[in-house]
């Protein structure tokens, strides 16, 4: 229940504004009040207000996202250093194994990531800081929920139906149960041509010594350039690595924590 000070026409105005995406990136106002299930006149008052603000541009009867919107994400890394607490590693990981590399959280049904380091090579589904993806059917995803209890991970599939991507997206909930049970066992979780097409990446969690888990980290590497019977050895030790370092880095970032603690959804 929201306190009394809630401010639920902030709320609108936010959802509004995280209503755009790769598949909407423009929009009209009948289409923005459909997406975020405001009123055509609430709707048309928040996009008036971003719009004034600079956060929002309007072509025609057509609205987007403003490059000003940035400010949110810069704001973030900066505040918490990201760049020198977290990127670091990823670029070893890459270096060492030729595969983009990340770091997420989970909140609610998805993975968001937060740091992200490119291969020297294009994939079809690119990532950036603030990107998006469906927790159950990524590594990122798997190994964020390995994490839980057998009642947690029944009752976050139970929420979160998952949509086939591919013909290899694993739905069914008692498969999608196994495959977290394993990559607790295992530490670390594979996924396969199960976002999308030509991706095939593994995860481990990165689990401090209070048992906070502060997040993921993946390796991501085209499926046409990896041989599956040889992916995990290959990539786990570097994978690995990355996680102790960022583990350590952790222990000077105490601030960082606290936020990526509030964060969880």
């Amino acid at each position: 229940m929201p306190s009394s000070e809630y401010l639920s026409t902030l709320e609108k105005g936010l959802k509004v504004l995280t209503c755009f995406s790769r598949e909407h990136p423009q929009m009209t106002l009948s289409e923005v009040a459909k997406v975020t299930d405001l009123s055509p006149a609430v709707a048309r008052r928040c996009l008036l207000t971003l719009c004034e603000l600079g956060y929002v541009g309007k072509d025609g009867n057509q609205y987007m996202l403003q490059p000003r919107v940035l400010e949110f994400s810069n704001a973030f890394s900066e505040s918490f250093d990201i760049d020198n607490l977290i990127r670091p590693a990823l670029q070893t990981l890459r270096e060492a194994t030729g595969d983009s590399a990340s770091f997420a959280v989970l909140q609610n049904s998805e993975v968001l990531y937060i740091c992200h380091v490119s291969a020297y090579r294009v994939v079809r589904l690119q990532a950036t800081a603030g990107t998006r993806f469906p927790a159950l059917i990524t590594s990122l995803g798997r190994a964020l929920l390995s994490t839980l209890s057998d009642d947690a991970v029944e009752q976050h599939i139970a929420a979160y139906p998952v949509q086939r991507r591919t013909d290899k997206t694993v739905t069914d909930p008692d498969s999608l149960k196994a495959l977290l049970i394993s990559a607790r066992v295992n530490g670390y979780a594979v996924a396969s041509d199960e976002l999308d097409y030509g991706i095939t990446s593994i995860a481990c969690p990165i689990i401090l010594a209070s048992g906070q888990v502060a997040g993921a980290i993946n390796c991501s590497a085209a499926t046409s350039r990896v041989d599956e019977s040889t992916f995990t050895t290959s990539r786990l030790e570097p994978l690995l690595r990355a996680r102790d370092d960022i583990v350590s880095q952790f222990g000077r970032a105490p601030e960082l924590l606290r936020a990526l603690k509030l964060g969880i959804g």
